[in-house]
């Protein structure tokens, strides 16, 4: 054992030496000590909260350890960050995949890779073969957000993979992949490890460390607990090491006999991809669903749990039951626990009850004594791991996580449990528990339905199994039929290769649908509604679409036009910039003492210099309260409201400084029936459309908005990125108020205040999504051309301007019902 430690220096890749990590004074990690060796896979095994993804976690730079020291290849590292680690070659598959919903496959690729590798795989032909490489086959520029929990583990590691790397990471690789994809996982890591990579394999999956490891390392409640090569201990050894105990036996005994009763009937379930699925299961059996991942399986599991509408009949213990009382009455376990199974919000102790509520109730009263009482009798079976009962659920590890989702079930007292892939992401020990969990509450009379990419995990837990393909259920094992060999034989003879067929369309509705679901779908309705908004006032007006007119209305939508492109950049980032209004009023304040008749060119020049300055100043303040001062958004730039209104009053009490007439009329310059400033805008708005889709820049910034700690832990500065952004936001809005002082005329305190609200509309017109991570230039732009033509159509169709905010309101419902249509098709998938 020691001889195997005694390599030579230029062996080892990297080494971590006495690293300890604490969070809020709780030790993760305490003085670990371990090397990783070039060509030599290693796994890390360890109970969930063992420190197994905080040590990964540093060494890839995006946690900094509280004590201990990285070398890497010979050479102490002093702070590693994910743009050193990924300089340096290493390359992370992370448990929970860093992956960008708001981006395309394409981006999501493009953005993970190194400014060295992007020049040498940017063709869409070498972004393909990533994909082959790890067995995805989907369109590049399909949406992240599409993608299943599978197909998203496999992009991680493709991303991974894709940048040749000297020290890779996988983090729970297979914990939702089928048998081909750990096949062909497992191939692409013994081919990294033969070209010299070192490799860092963590699993809870024991029986995969004899198929890929060499050397194994345990971690226990943060400390090094033993390591050795794997061919030299056994199973027990490891189980005792990982949990400090002794494991009698891995499965619970299944069910002596089979019961005359049946538990649940289910009778020609179809919808959403089922087609006729029929089974019964007896009292006191636990029934397991199998099958290549992507043939119903999931979508049997939410039909069961009154999730996904279906036709057919579903028998708890011979009554029927629709829709809404399978809601009720069934515990529904998901596989995607972040999206579905924890609400990020909570605590640990909201999250395991707030289903079960009324259990802890008397009167309508809550008993805090009672529901901390049951919760730590479930936390006690399932050795949920949690520093207390009040800490945030994300403070937890990922597979504790998934234990409160199970105590969470067994608290509300369900008729039926649907567990869909129970284990994945749990350590062995917690897994035995909920084995043995599962069955007692089977034996109990509750019928148990499991699905699981894992075969040997049937076998073992599950008295019957039916096997899925393409919605079909295509074979029922039962008692001695229950084999690994048998359920993987069944999936994988019954899996025909005709799906592609069902699927097929032309290339013109594939292009379409692309279209439909990208972020520049808005642009169509919106030109679409301009246009005939404009042809209904002429005919009731002729002097409507004049050039007069229209050069007026473009003219005025080019002021609100530039403000709502930087307002689009702050929500781009899932920010937003209250401040841009008083902004624009105080920049034109500020032009009034220069740029005027009685001032030289030189003084107006200082002029547009002094408006371009404040305008960076304001924007780099933002960003900087929100991301070192830990202000919120809304809080800092409305804080910047009141400051630059306030200066604004400070400089002129009542308007004053009179606009130089030679500027304002080169600003107002016309080429035909539009003003050269708006073209100006277009030019611009594609420019930075281009720039949003097609740069790393732009990548960055829509990445920060979609999902900010996937954006870090793929190595994007997310500091630099959001201040950058919000000074962005405050140039734009700075040639906004070279239009408003054209218009105006005039340094008036009391203008601009109103875009504020007029770009956010303009914005939520176009189809930017508030949360973040999706929008479009373009789109902002004809929101705000719309919004300019709606308050004209007002004046020449004789109105109040009380319609004006009535159809801006109409507007933006409308604009809201469409683009959720539009991207509804994404949950249908």
């Amino acid at each position: 054992m020691n001889e195997t430690h005694m390599s030579a220096e230029s062996d080892v890749t990297i080494r971590l030496v006495g690293i300890s990590k604490y969070f809020s004074g709780v030790p993760a990690l305490r003085d670990v000590s371990v090397e990783f060796r070039q060509g030599e896979v290693h796994a890390i095994l360890g109970e969930n909260g063992a420190g197994k993804s905080t040590l990964m976690n540093i060494i890839s730079g995006t946690l900094q350890p509280s004590e201990g020291e990285i070398i890497f290849e010979g050479q102490p590292i002093k702070q590693m960050t994910p743009e050193i680690a990924a300089s340096n070659g290493i390359g992370i598959c992370f448990q929970h995949p860093a992956i960008l919903d708001d981006l395309s496959i394409e981006e999501n690729l493009l953005v993970a890779l190194s400014a060295s590798a992007l020049s040498e795989q940017r063709s869409p032909a070498a972004l393909r073969q990533m994909l082959e490489t790890v067995g995805l086959d989907l369109p590049l520029r399909m949406r992240a957000g599409e993608m299943t929990v599978a197909e998203k583990h496999l992009l991680e590691i493709g991303k991974a993979l894709a940048v040749r790397p000297r020290l890779l990471i996988l983090d729970e690789p297979t914990a939702s992949l089928d048998q081909d994809a750990t096949e062909t996982l497992f191939s692409l890591v013994r081919k990294a490890a033969a070209e010299g990579t070192a490799v860092v394999y963590i699993t809870h999956r024991l029986g995969e460390i004899r198929q890929i490891a060499q050397r194994v390392t345990v971690l226990r409640d943060g400390k090094f607990r033993g390591g050795a090569l794997v061919r030299e201990i056994g199973d027990a050894e490891l189980v005792g090491l990982i949990v400090g105990r002794t494991l009698e036996a891995a499965f619970p005994p299944k069910a002596a006999g089979q019961s005359t009763e049946i538990g649940l009937s289910v009778a020609g379930l179809s919808g959403g991809g089922l087609t006729n699925v029929c089974f019964d299961l007896p009292r006191g059996q636990i029934i397991g669903v199998a099958g290549v991942a992507g043939n119903g399986q999931a979508t049997l599991m939410r039909a069961m749990a009154g999730l996904q509408a279906s036709q057919g009949t579903i028998e708890l213990r011979g009554q029927a039951l629709s829709q809404a009382a399978l809601l009720e009455a069934a515990a529904f376990m998901p596989s995607d626990r972040h999206r579905e199974g924890v609400a990020s919000g909570l605590t640990v102790r909201e999250n395991a009850t707030f289903s079960a509520l009324e259990k802890f109730a008397s009167g309508g009263i809550m008993s805090r004594k009672k529901e901390h009482k049951k919760v730590s009798e479930i936390f006690g079976e399932l050795a949920v791991k949690t520093p207390s009962m009040d800490a945030p659920i994300l403070s937890l590890s990922g597979g504790n996580q998934q234990k409160v989702v199970m105590s969470r079930a067994m608290l509300s007292e369900p008729g039926l449990v649907v567990a869909d892939e129970p284990t994945q992401g749990v350590d062995v020990g917690a897994r035995f528990e909920i084995y043995r969990i599962l069955r007692d509450v089977c034996d109990a009379g509750t019928p148990v339905i499991v699905n699981s990419s894992d075969a040997v995990e049937l076998q073992g837990l599950c008295d019957k199994v039916i096997v899925m393909s393409r919605g079909h259920v295509v074979a029922t094992l039962e008692g001695d039929e229950v084999t690994e060999e048998r359920i993987v034989a069944a999936a994988v003879n019954s899996e025909t290769h005709d799906h592609a067929d069902a699927v097929k369309s032309s290339g013109h509705m594939k292009r379409l649908r692309h279209f439909m679901q990208s972020d520049n779908a808005p642009v169509v309705p919106l030109a679409i509604v301009a246009v005939l908004l404009g042809l209904y006032v002429n005919a009731q007006n002729e002097n409507f679409l004049s050039v007069y007119n229209i050069n007026n209305i473009f003219l005025l939508a080019t002021a609100l036009g530039f403000i709502a492109l930087g307002q689009t950049i702050a929500l781009l980032m899932g920010g937003i910039d209250l401040s841009v209004g008083p902004l624009a009023g105080f920049l034109v304040v500020v032009a009034s003492f220069f740029v005027t008749d009685e001032m030289s060119g030189t003084m107006v020049a200082v002029g547009f210099l002094m408006m371009l300055a404040g305008a960076v100043a304001i924007g780099t303040i933002n960003g900087v309260l929100i991301r070192y001062a830990n202000f919120t958004p809304i809080a800092a730039t409305l804080a910047m409201y009141i400051a630059i209104q306030g200066m604004s009053f400070l400089l002129r009490e009542n308007p004053d400084g009179y606009i130089s007439y030679a500027v304002t009329d080169w600003i107002n310059w016309q080429l035909g029936p539009f003003p050269v400033a708006f073209l100006v805008l277009v030019a611009i708005t594609l420019a930075g459309e281009y720039v949003l889709r097609n740069s790393r820049s732009g990548w960055r910034l829509r990445a920060v908005g979609s999902n900010e700690d996937a954006a870090r832990r793929v190595g994007i500065p997310i500091d630099i990125t959001y201040i950058a952004g919000y000074i962005a936001c405050s140039v734009l809005t700075g040639f906004g108020a070279v239009m408003l002082m054209a218009q105006i005329g005039v340094g008036d305190p009391r203008q601009g205040v109103n875009y504020t609200l007029s770009s956010i509309t303009a914005v939520v017109l176009g189809g930017t999504s508030l949360a973040g991570g999706r929008g479009t230039f373009i789109g902002t732009v004809l929101g705000a051309v719309l919004l300019t033509e709606v308050l004209s159509a007002v004046t020449f169709l004789n109105l109040s301007q009380t319609y004006q905010y009535f159809f801006q309101g109409v507007l933006i419902v409308v604009a809201a019902l469409i683009y959720s249509a539009v991207r509804g098709g994404r949950a249908a998938r």
